[in-house]
């Protein structure tokens, strides 16, 4: 009789340490579901954002050619930039292509401080006004996404959650950075 009262002792403490590596497992993997899924939500807003400046550039384009039709080359690098971001397809894409085009904006908006009746236009001061936003919104997005990835990947690299994301298939998400050289000044000659 003591014999089988300890063996269901025994099987006792086995199920109970199995429920709590079980509970534990699942604790986990909804742990990393909920981070996977807050990088999608963040990423989201920088597509967001970006799509709004990709959707204001036109204007103001539209309105500094009016002023500057001589400056096809900065038009045409805009254009090809902004259809790239518009196409990326993964982050490093969607960097890439934001990065050239806020050079090419950026060099736009120093011509634009040759031309002072531009500067002066008030669909350009908004439209700039606009972009400004914008860029601000795209920052604090892009901030927010890298946090959120920084976060995971802290996650996936700590044990036992590395262990549980191996088994599942969770791994390291790229940041949003910028390409080297892309905190250069442009240099516009005229």
């Amino acid at each position: 009789m003591q014999r089988n009262r300890t063996g269901w002792i025994a099987f006792g403490i086995v199920l109970i340490l199995l429920l709590i590596l079980g509970a534990s497992m699942i604790g986990s993997y909804n742990n990393l579901a909920t981070a996977s899924e807050n990088i999608d939500s963040k990423w989201s807003q920088v597509e967001n954002n970006l799509q709004r400046r990709a959707d204001l550039i036109p204007n103001l384009v539209a309105t500094v050619k009016g002023y500057t039709a001589h400056e096809q080359e900065i038009f045409e690098a805009i254009a090809d930039a902004r259809s790239r971001l518009i196409g990326a397809n993964t982050v490093e894409e969607a960097a890439r292509a934001n990065n050239e085009l806020s050079g090419a904006l950026n060099r736009l908006l120093v011509i634009s401080e040759a031309y002072p009746t531009l500067k002066a236009d008030q669909n350009f001061i908004a439209l700039q006004d606009e972009l400004a936003g914008t860029e601000n919104r795209i920052a604090t997005a892009r901030k927010d996404y890298n946090d959120a990835v920084q976060s995971y990947n802290t996650r996936i690299k700590r044990f036992p959650l590395n262990i549980i994301a191996g088994m599942f298939g969770y791994e390291r998400r790229e940041y949003f950075q910028a390409d080297e050289g892309s905190q250069e000044v442009p240099n516009v000659e005229f």
